[in-house]
């Protein structure tokens, strides 16, 4: 608490101690400097800002609903009118994202821990162990990222750097000791060539998929990861190239894709993917 006093006071805010209330207060007359917004950066701030705290209303999120609310409320009322006018032409919709619903308090937690580098025990629901659990969690970095936030660190329970599902933490609490993050700790460094969220040990694997035309433009036309390369083939069909480490993660994207895809390598990732093609025919009846 007394850094963030400290800034804002650094940041020119009158914030003074109220002996008789017992506690900080920021003179009322005291605002921030007027922001020049051009109408398509109002427009920006308001609709992804606006939308997008909707949707995560009990996390970070939530605040952007009322930055856009107030920033829409500065304008001039000519440029209100106008940006309602073009607001009513653009939606934005989002993937699916994991509300967090309850967790703006395990949220808010995690976030200072990290910033204060506070270590906290959490209790977690584990997916991979099948049970809860608890750990004394050191969190480095918190991350949002497919649809969820999550919170990276290194857990007494596992003695290495792990990353949590913040919507599967049960509870939050301080213990009172302090961490230092390594200097050489950082989320690319942490995440390597994962496909998503979860490294594997061991090399890197070299992928080889090839799509078929039905879904080859489709494919190339996202960049679905930083190391993908695409080499359309005569017959309109896609060789996808991607360095990644670990398949556990990328075995389900290329599911996802059915008949349209043929795993050429690894071919542990090929074995994999047709072990699980077998199993959905077999819960079909149709083998």
């Amino acid at each position: 608490m007394f850094r963030d006093i400290e800034s804002l006071r650094e940041a020119g805010v009158p914030i003074e101690y109220d002996a008789d209330a017992q506690r900080y207060r920021i003179d009322a007359a005291h605002f921030l400097p007027p922001t020049n917004l051009t109408l398509e950066e109002a427009l920006s701030v308001v609709l992804l800002a606006g939308r997008v705290g909707e949707l995560e209303r009990d996390t970070l999120f939530a605040a952007a609903i009322g930055a856009a609310e107030k920033i829409e409320a500065s304008l001039p009322s000519s440029m209100r009118e106008r940006l309602s006018e073009v607001a009513e032409a653009i939606d934005l919709r989002p993937p699916p994202v994991n509300p967090l619903a309850d967790k703006g308090d395990v949220y808010r937690a995690l976030l200072r821990a990290s910033v204060d580098q506070q270590a906290v025990r959490i209790r977690y629901d584990c997916r991979t162990e099948f049970r809860e659990i608890e750990t004394d969690l050191d969190p480095y970095h918190l991350l949002f990222q497919e649809r969820s936030w999550y919170v990276i660190g290194r857990s007494s329970r596992h003695d290495e750097v792990r990353t949590f599902n913040i919507g599967r933490v049960k509870a939050v609490e301080p213990t009172g000791a302090s961490f230092k993050r390594p200097p050489s700790f950082s989320v690319k460094k942490h995440l390597r060539n994962a496909w998503r969220l979860i490294p594997d040990d061991g090399p890197d694997s070299e992928v080889h998929l090839r799509f078929s035309a039905v879904v080859s433009r489709n494919v190339a036309e996202v960049l679905w990861h930083p190391t993908q390369r695409c080499e359309f083939r005569d017959d309109g069909s896609l060789d996808y190239h991607v360095t990644v480490s670990g398949i556990r993660e990328i075995v389900w994207w290329v599911l996802g894709y059915g008949d349209q895809v043929e795993v050429l390598k690894p071919e542990r990732l090929r074995r994999e993917v047709a072990r699980r093609h077998r199993a959905a025919a077999e819960r079909y009846g149709v083998v």
